[in-house]
Parts: structure tokens; sequence; C-alpha cells
């Protein structure tokens, strides 16, 4: 923790990342140094931590200004029009782009009919259908060609429609998994985690809430799968049915020896922009240290080489979580951006 440090561009980092300071300056510098004419000293009394990344997103819902000065220096979209939110994260490799770093899969491959097609909350062009193993495989090369993020996304809500046959979502794992990419499913619904982990999916885009998973499932999972939290979209700040079942399955999938990664499905209902602290309180209560939120919360290191990223908080995390709503400063690519 910092009590009173001078922060030129990113510093060096513990293994939480926690920049050590003292009131001469800080202790070791890493990262780009900012051009000259935009070096500054900043003064701040608070906590310093990696930029937070946000790993579930529609961004397009949410403005990334205000996501940025929130605490979030870089997020993955998953599901939007290509030709909406592909030219958006090209602008956010800018350090000088008023937002987050900006990862987009593109469309979700889906099914004739399948969700998020028909949904009121995605525009045409969010879902990308398909009819066919072989159609299915064309699909996962093109937006991996079109996004570039080494990230497919399939849509497996059956309570929401048809969902992909297993040999369409094989052969959407197999197409991705042959150029080194991953596929990350919406699984809503009974059995359609199960499809998941027998396709070869590689990520849960949500933690499983529409049924509670068996101990036996869940090791497996824990085995080959990492999931995304969006625990919050749940709640909501309140205690539901859906909370509890995913909940419990995340916790129990941690002692499983699972992966879980900090997401918040940003423009799906009240979740507030920037570091959602609800989100990372949920992950606690899951059975998570402090010191596992924030490493599934933070995004690149502060080391030699790596983008200055750094938030400033007002209080430690390590001693309430809630600090991590007091945003003081960020820094993006080791500029100031407020």
């Amino acid at each position: 923790m910092i009590e009173r440090g001078r922060v030129v561009f990113a510093g060096a980092a513990a293994d939480l990342g926690v920049v050590a300071s003292h009131e001469d300056g800080v202790e070791s510098l890493s990262g780009r140094p900012i051009p000259p004419e935009a070096d500054e000293e900043i003064l701040v009394d608070g906590f310093l931590l990696p930029g937070v990344v946000d790993r579930h997103v529609h961004i397009a819902l949410a403005a990334p200004a205000a996501v940025l000065a929130g605490g979030v220096t870089a997020v993955r979209d998953l599901g939007w029009p290509p030709e909406d939110v592909l030219p958006l994260a090209q602008a956010s490799e800018s350090p000088s782009f008023d937002g987050p770093l900006i990862r987009a899969v593109g469309p979700m491959i889906t099914c004739r009919g399948g969700y998020p097609t028909g949904s009121g909350w995605a525009p045409p062009g969010t879902g990308l259908e398909v009819s066919g193993a072989e159609e299915a495989a064309t699909a996962a090369e093109r937006t991996l060609d079109e996004s570039g993020t080494g990230v497919v996304k399939v849509a497996l809500n059956a309570e929401a429609g048809p969902t992909l046959r297993d040999d369409e979502l094989v052969a959407v794992c197999d197409a991705a998994h042959a150029r080194r990419a991953i596929v990350t499913a919406h699984a809503q619904g009974a059995g359609q985690v199960e499809r998941a982990l027998g396709a070869g999916v590689d990520e849960l885009a949500h933690a499983p809430w529409s049924e509670e998973l068996s101990d036996d499932l869940l090791q497996s999972l824990a085995r080959s799968m990492r999931i995304v939290s969006t625990l919050d979209i749940h709640s909501y700040g309140r205690d539901t049915p859906e909370l509890r079942i995913a909940t419990d399955n995340v916790r129990r999938f941690l002692a499983a020896g699972g992966t879980v990664a900090y997401g918040t499905d940003l423009g799906n209902g009240p979740i507030p922009v920037g570091i959602h602290p609800g989100e990372a309180w949920h992950l606690h209560r899951s059975g998570m240290s402090v010191e596992e939120v924030l490493r599934a919360m933070t995004f690149r290191p502060l080391a030699p080489g790596e983008p200055g990223d750094v938030v400033a908080l007002g209080g430690n995390p390590m001693h309430d979580l809630t600090a991590l709503g007091d945003v003081r400063l960020v820094l993006r690519e080791g500029r100031r951006t407020s």
C-alpha cells in the first residue's frame, strides 16, 4: 500500500501487483515510459494495483470513457455485430483512446433461430447462425480471422430456443483449436454444460446458474475449463435462487481446483461501469481469498516491457473489498486518463 507515492509511469510490483513506494518516489520503475511531453508527477494516497480487466462485457451498452475512469483498463466483448464492435476495438489500440483496451469476439455462433437472435438486447448480427458442421467450422474460422482475438463464442441457451447440434459444436471447437484459439460458451439450460465439456469448449462465459451441477461434473470442468464469474447479474444486490446456485457451483468448482476469471456481463441490467466491488464480493464469498480475487481481476503485470496500466484506490482492498469502488487515479499505458 502506498502511503504517499510519486508515480511517473508503471512501477515494479510484488506478487499481487502492489507498487512499493515512499515520499521520494517509486522504488523501481518498469513498463513503458510515457513520452517526455506527457511526463508528470502524480501524488497519490492509497493502494496501487495493475489495471483491471473485465472478461465479459458488451461495450456498446456502456460508455467506454466511464469504464476506463472506473478503473477497468481492458475489456473483452463477448458478443456484438462485428461491423460495429471491431472498428471500436481497433480504435482502442491507441493509448489516447478514451476508454479501455477492447478485445472483441464479434458475433456468437448459434444455430438457425437460436439465442441471441430475437433477443431484445441484441441487435441483428449479434448471432451468426449456422447449419451443419462444415458451416459451423467456417464460421469459427471467419470470426477468428475478423476479430484477431483468438476467442470464439458459441451460444448454448436451451431456455431461449434451439441450440447447436453436437457435431456443429465439435466442429467449432476443432476449428478453433486448430488455430490455437479458445472457445467460450454461454451455457444455459439442463445438460448444456455437459455438452460444452464433451465438445471441448475451453471456457464458460457465465458461472452456471440454471442448474446445480454434480461434483463429478465440476471436477471434470476444473481440469479443462475456466469460468468467467458474472455472478451479480443474478443479484444486483439481492439474494436470489439463481445467485445461490451459481455461487455454490463456483465454490465447488474452485474446491476442485478450477480457475475463475472476473467478468461482469456489463450491459446486462444495472451493472456499474468500471470496477464492480459487488462482483468481487461474490467471488470472495464463493471461497476465493482476497489475494485470489485481485489476481482474477487484474490484467497484465506491472513488469518491464508491459503496458503501464495502473489503478490507484483510496483504500486498501486487502482490508476491505469495497475500496475497489474508490478509484482515485487510472493510468493506461503510462498515461493519465483523468
